[in-house]
């Protein structure tokens, strides 16, 4: 019987992307290969409990939304979260996948939707991005995240935008504030941009605080 590595299944307000304010069940899996320097999810690289697919459906049906995203950590880390990915669908859930984009996306179900964080200098990680995967956006479904702890980092957002076209193949370019830095350079940057893109704050940890987990 499948399983995966569970770090928590909660049933919340969806924090972020243009599903931000939405009541939204979070499938969180444990494991992630990265070590942005700003993470805010450092729990999840150990531990974690085995649960089978059924297990994790039984959880989800109890909350009664309709509404899924698969998140980590890195999910697609985990080879067994691709088949989870499309029984969620294959269920009639609408269904989201957050991933740090240093694992390929090219085996995820074409019905889930993919929010990809694309790594900025100020994580540490940025020459571990997966560049392929941006050949891989849907504009109608597909939204790119870049969390910026500075301008720098928001210059290297702005020029990978225009130099991968994202405009035209994202339904929304998330311009993310590592929370608790001074905001107001970064939201001129973007207004004096002309870009099409969003602001995108983490509605969650103004709401119960950055320190709070399964809410």
């Amino acid at each position: 019987m499948p399983d995966l590595r569970i770090t928590e299944i909660f049933h919340s307000i969806q924090g972020e992307s243009s599903h931000a304010g939405r009541p939204c069940s979070f499938v969180r899996l444990t494991g992630c290969p990265m070590r942005c320097v700003w993470c805010d999810s450092e729990y999840t690289f150990t531990g974690g409990e085995r649960m089978s697919f059924e297990e994790i459906f039984a959880r989800l049906d109890k909350f009664g939304c309709r509404l899924v995203e698969v998140t980590g950590g890195e999910p697609l880390a985990q080879k067994n979260a691709f088949p989870f990915i499309t029984e969620l669908c294959d269920r009639g859930f609408e269904v989201l996948i957050e991933t740090g984009g240093f694992v390929s996306t090219e085996n995820v179900d074409e019905r889930a939707s993919v929010i990809l964080d694309v790594k900025c200098p100020g994580s540490g990680e940025a020459e571990r991005n997966h560049w392929p995967n941006l050949e891989r956006l849907r504009a109608e479904k597909d939204e790119v995240k870049f969390v910026v702890a500075d301008i720098g980092d928001w210059e290297f957002a702005r020029q990978t935008i225009q130099k991968y076209g994202l405009e035209e193949t994202t339904k929304e370019l998330l311009v993310s504030p590592v929370f608790g830095i001074d905001m107001r350079p970064i939201a001129e940057a973007v207004v004096a941009s002309g870009l099409r893109v969003r602001l995108n704050l983490q509605l969650h940890k103004y709401i119960w605080g950055p320190d709070v987990h399964g809410v």
